[in-house]
């Protein structure tokens, strides 16, 4: 069986809606543990109830984040993960631990990547006057939100949005798209060819990635 390293810092949804796929049998995985920076993230408790392995590890004990990753790096590699997922992760991964884990690291960011990188990217839409964004799950790499995307979702920005209304317009999808893509990779469907992700499907062979939704 596959397994899952997930990484958090709040509310846990995301993380949520990966363990709710796995439970129901349409990720066919285990996540071996639940890693916090945040010793009050709510994800920390789902996880627990589900009876998963957590472990907040404290930033202000590290004099840099370089040695933080370094350190919870050596954590992780204990777990032997096939993947790495980001789930609200809310520190920004160092050049060391992207290499440590290269290729096994994605993340759910909420906008169509490369537009509105970094934080608030929600509230950067609107302020844009962008009529679509969304969400994407990319592939970590040393660059901010950047990396090779796997899947994305459109969602229209309306007249009246406030960034809350946008933002949990999006979590549904992120609710959707995540689970979908972290079963593709761990089926050894998922291809990237520079930037360009493939998935190979079993009917059709392979076919470039669009937001069909297969189980999710």
């Amino acid at each position: 069986m596959k397994n899952l390293v997930v990484l958090i810092s709040g509310r846990g949804s995301n993380l949520k809606a990966i363990i709710d796929a796995i439970e129901c049998g349409k990720i066919k995985a285990k996540i071996s543990l639940v890693l916090s920076n945040k010793k009050d993230a709510k994800g920390l408790e789902i996880a627990q109830s589900y009876g998963i392995k957590t472990k907040f590890v404290d930033p202000s004990f590290f004099a840099s984040r370089k040695g933080y990753d370094i350190y919870i790096a050596e954590l992780i590699k204990k777990e032997n993960p096939d993947l790495i997922v980001l789930a609200g992760y809310m520190r920004i991964l160092s050049d060391e631990f992207i290499d440590a884990f290269d290729g096994k690291i994605v993340n759910i960011h909420p906008s169509l990547v490369p537009s509105f990188q970094g934080k608030n990217a929600q509230k950067q839409a609107i302020e844009f006057g962008s009529l679509i964004t969304g969400c994407s799950v990319h592939f970590v790499t040393k660059e901010l939100d950047n990396g090779p995307v796997i899947i994305q979702a459109a969602v229209p920005v309306l007249p009246e949005d406030t960034e809350e209304t946008l933002s949990n317009r999006i979590l549904q999808y992120e609710h959707r798209i995540y689970p979908q893509a972290i079963k593709w990779i761990l089926e050894d469907r998922v291809n990237v060819k520079g930037r360009k992700v493939i998935v190979k499907d079993a009917k059709y062979g392979t076919i470039p990635i669009n937001p069909a939704l297969e189980d999710f």
